[in-house]
C-alpha cells in the first residue's frame, strides 16, 4: 500500500492525475485501481478518477494489481463457439488467465485472441486486453465475448451496463439449499482485511445474484447443491462471494472456501455456460451455449 500526502497544490487536482505524478503507475492502471476500489482518500473509498484532491488529503493506493505488460500474439488453440465479422465468443478453459499480468505474460486468452484475429480486435479495453468485453476468473471456465472493433466493444459495454446481456452459470456449492429459487442482494466491495479479496460490504457496489436449484446431491461425506445462476450485476467474484456469504461456498474455491471436495475438482466448480443477448449490429436474438465442463459429468 503506497501512501501519498497531497501538497503544493495551488488549486484542487484530479485524483488520477495527482497519482500519475507521484507514482510510476500509468493513468490507465490508476483508473483501473480506482474502479476496483483500491484507492482511498482520507480512509474513504473513491470510485471516480475525476475526484478532486486538495492539500492535506491522504491518498492510499493498493499497487498489488496486474500491470499493463503488453500482449504478444501466440498460436494457442481456442474453442470458438461463435464468430462473425463483429465479435467472437470463446469457451475459456479452466486454468487459463484472461489477459497478461505480472507473472503471467504469456499463454493467456488475450494472447490467443490476438493471434486468431491477426491483431484486428478492439483496443478499448487497453493494450493488454485486446477485444476483451468481460472477464472470468482463471479457474472459472466458460463463455467470453471478444469484440473485433471499437464500435462493437462500446455497444457491448453499454449492453452490460444496462443488463442487456444475460449470463447464466452453473455452480456446485456445499450444503443443501432448501429453497428451489432465491436471490442474494448484497453489496460487494474490496475486503477491508485482505485487499486481494472481495467481500459483502454495505459501502460496496450493488450486487444481485439469482439462482435456482437443478439438483441436490447427498453423499457419504456431505451434501451439495447444483445451481443455475444468473447475474443481474457483474461484480468481481460475485457468485463466489455471495454463495460463501450465505454459507454455501462454491466447491473447490480456494479463496472463499477451503478448496477441498470429494469430487476432486481442480479449481472452483463454476462455469459460464450460456449467453443471451441481442446482436449489437444485426439485432438478431443470440442464444449461445457451451459444452458442460468435465466436473459436471462427475455428478450427473
Amino acid at each position: 500500500m503506497k501512501k501519498i500526502v497531497v501538497s503544493n497544490l495551488i488549486q484542487s487536482k484530479r485524483l488520477d492525475g495527482y497519482i500519475v505524478e507521484n507514482t510510476d503507475l500509468s493513468r490507465s492502471e490508476i483508473q483501473r485501481l480506482i474502479k476496483d476500489e483500491r484507492v482511498l482518500v482520507n480512509e474513504k473509498k473513491v470510485t471516480k478518477a475525476s475526484f478532486a484532491v486538495n492539500n492535506g488529503d491522504v491518498i492510499l493506493v493498493d499497487e498489488e494489481m496486474e500491470r499493463d505488460v503488453g500482449v504478444e500474439a501466440e498460436n494457442i488453440p481456442l474453442n470458438i463457439v461463435y464468430e462473425d465479422d463483429d465479435f467472437l465468443v470463446v469457451d475459456k478453459p479452466k486454468g487459463m488467465v484472461v489477459h497478461p499480468a505480472v507473472g503471467n505474460p504469456r499463454g493467456t486468452l488475450a494472447n490467443a485472441v490476438l493471434y486468431h484475429c491477426n491483431g484486428k480486435v478492439s483496443k478499448l479495453g487497453g493494450e493488454d486486453r485486446p477485444g476483451i468485453v468481460h472477464r472470468l476468473d482463471k479457474d472459472t471456465s466458460g463463455l467470453i465475448i471478444v469484440a473485433k472493433n471499437d464500435k462493437v466493444h462500446d455497444l457491448f459495454t453499454e449492453m452490460l451496463k444496462n443488463h442487456e446481456i444475460k449470463k447464466t452459470y452453473i455452480a456446485l456449492v456445499r450444503g443443501n439449499i432448501p429453497e428451489d429459487e432465491a436471490t442474494v442482494d448484497m453489496p460487494i466491495g474490496r475486503s477491508k482485511s485482505d485487499r486481494k479479496k472481495m467481500a459483502v460490504d454495505r459501502d460496496g457496489k450493488n450486487a444481485v445474484t439469482h439462482f435456482k436449484v437443478l439438483k441436490r446431491i447427498v453423499t457419504d461425506n456431505g451434501e451439495y447443491t447444483l445451481l443455475e445462476v444468473n447475474l443481474e450485476t457483474g461484480r468481481t467474484h460475485q457468485i463466489r462471494v455471495h454463495m460463501a456469504e450465505i454459507r454455501h461456498p462454491v466447491v473447490g474455491d480456494e479463496v472463499y472456501s477451503n478448496g477441498k471436495n470429494e469430487f476432486c475438482i481442480k479449481g472452483q466448480a463454476l462455469h459460464a455456460y450460456k449467453l443471451d443477448f441481442i446482436h449489437p449490429i444485426t439485432k438478431k436474438e443470440m442464444h449461445i451455449e457451451s459444452e458442460l465442463p468435465d466436473w459436471y459429468k462427475l455428478i450427473d
